[in-house]
């Protein structure tokens, strides 16, 4: 369960570090 939250919370920090680059 813990390693399932910590790879959604990783996969949206990426996805929002995208998404703040490409504007």
């Amino acid at each position: 369960m813990n390693l399932a939250i910590v790879g959604t919370g990783y996969v949206g920090l990426v996805a929002g570090t995208c998404f703040a680059e490409t504007g």
